[in-house]
């Protein structure tokens, strides 16, 4: 019976299907680990591929100039389901893979096995698979950071960027000693440090995590909403988080059963090991210390989204006219929060639409 649900469900399409449909998808995936989702109606491909030692899964759709679209934390290809056949269909070929310790693709036990030359490298050897020689990167929260030190350090594969959260260079000390020289012992960078701790947090209760943290850093979340950065003095990260009473229109209950099946799978190892490599992501950075982006970028985030004035985020945000000198826009939304491109996607899909077809024309 199952085999018979995943043959039936595993190609659905996101614009008018049943809750139900994507259920069972989502079941076949979670209980026989199945090929993912893939959307009929759209045309949309799951592949693998073997890249920089690791099995990679990605999302696949259109033909014409390569755009790889990243995601950050705690997402996946999923996260991009908006822009994927809104990029194909004006042209492009959009490929949106799960990075290393998410989703299908592989999860490397080792901490020091997710440093940024890693990320960056997975990404280079997704491009080479294709077959192409050069693409435009598309980046959102950690996925942001990965695009960023792409083109900083592949500028002959990366002829553009478009990131959604700031450029943050080098700084003079590395990060963490930075965050406690601020007196941000509670930051949550240094949260996430201790193997362990933050995982049985988040994995405790996978649905209402991605309730709380998908709303509370959206642009829906109340003013007064708790700062989900700074932590509260002995609690944990969902401490300073609020469990709406109804979800935001822009996410369901479907899309929280997808990123609970996808974090059943994998856990949080993985993709918290991101944030216990940016020390020594700044020690292999040194090299490139004092760089600037220097192809065409593009910059979107939401007004609402609280990194913005974080401290990781504020400083960078407010000199990213120097550090990437090539800006040809930066597009802050009203009213939208972090998670930008599903919270408006409209908006994004345009700015990056308008964005490709003038990198594309040079």
């Amino acid at each position: 019976m199952q085999d018979e649900i995943c043959v039936r469900f595993s190609r659905i399409a996101f614009e008018g299907v049943t809750a139900m449909n994507i259920r069972l998808a989502i079941m076949c995936i979670a209980t026989l680990g199945a090929l993912p989702i893939a959307a009929q109606d759209e045309g949309l491909h799951h592949r693998f591929a073997q890249v920089n030692g690791i099995k990679m899964h990605y999302a696949e759709l259109g033909s014409g100039p390569l755009v790889v679209l990243v995601h950050g934390f705690p997402e996946s290809w999923y996260s991009w389901r908006h822009q994927l056949p809104a990029l194909a269909d004006a042209g492009f070929h959009v490929v949106a893979p799960d990075m290393r310790g998410y989703g299908q693709t592989d999860v490397p036990p080792e901490i020091a096995s997710y440093t940024i030359l890693h990320l960056v490298g997975d990404v280079a050897g997704l491009v080479e698979s294709l077959g192409e020689k050069q693409a435009i990167i598309v980046g959102h929260d950690w996925g942001a950071t990965v695009a960023w030190n792409a083109a900083l350090l592949r500028p002959d594969m990366f002829r553009a960027v478009v990131a959604m959260s700031p450029y943050r260079p080098r700084g003079a000390v590395p990060p963490l000693r930075a965050l406690r020289d601020a007196g941000l012992y509670t930051y949550y960078w240094l949260y996430y440090q201790e193997p362990g701790v933050a995982e049985a947090e988040y994995e405790r209760d996978l649905k209402a995590t991605f309730r709380r943290r998908m709303y509370t850093s959206s642009g829906d979340a109340p003013p007064d909403a708790p700062d989900p950065y700074v932590l509260k003095p002995g609690k944990g990260a969902l401490d300073s988080t609020i469990d709406p009473v109804r979800l935001p229109t822009w996410l369901t209950e479907v899309d929280i059963d997808y990123m609970a099946a996808d974090f059943k799978r994998t856990g949080f190892r993985g993709a918290l090991n991101w944030y216990r490599n940016i020390d020594r992501n700044w020690e292999l950075l040194a090299p490139w210390s004092g760089a600037r982006i220097q192809q065409p970028a593009l910059f979107i985030a939401g007004a609402r989204d609280p990194f913005l004035s974080s401290p990781t985020g504020k400083a960078p945000l407010a000199e990213m006219k120097t550090t990437v000198p090539n800006l040809k826009r930066q597009l802050i939304i009203d009213g939208a929060g972090h998670w930008i491109q599903q919270e408006r996607p409209k908006e994004v899909n345009a700015a990056l639409i308008e964005f490709l077809r003038s990198i594309s024309r040079h």
